[in-house]
């Protein structure tokens, strides 16, 4: 599969909000995700096929750490390596056992556990931390 990596767009803007409330249960609104771009914190790249999102990353950098906030693959580009690939990765939901198997994957352990982290449904958020060599 041949993609590019970006940095996200108002382009980009409705497609990742739609690919939002097509993988979670607890979505951010087109809005939310456009107020990102302005947000000088905010890093969110996006994986594309010439105009197709396939899939992005939001984070915010504070202080020397990145929080990757959102993080999302379309159905039909994963299990491709899109992920991988990049290191697109960190909170998860604790039932989300094919998130954290991946993650596990890349050098990831989990080093804490955010109690009621996810709305709709409510659940627990397991933090997932890799050290990078740089």
């Amino acid at each position: 599969m041949e993609y590019e990596i970006v940095t996200m767009e108002a382009v980009h803007v409705p497609q990742v909000a739609a690919l939002e409330k097509a993988v979670f249960p607890d979505p951010w609104s087109e809005r939310s995700v456009a107020s990102e771009l302005d947000n000088p914190l905010s890093l969110w790249l996006v994986a594309q096929a010439g105009d197709v999102v396939l899939g992005y990353v939001g984070s915010q950098s504070v202080m020397g750490e990145a929080d990757m906030m959102n993080l999302a693959v379309a159905p039909a580009a994963r299990r491709q390596g899109l992920a991988r690939a990049h290191s697109l990765t960190l909170e998860v939901r604790a039932s989300n056992g094919p998130a954290k198997m991946l993650y596990e994957s890349m050098g990831f352990v989990q080093v804490g556990r955010r109690p009621g982290y996810y709305l709709s449904p409510k659940e627990d958020g397991d933090i997932l931390r890799k050290e990078w060599d740089l």
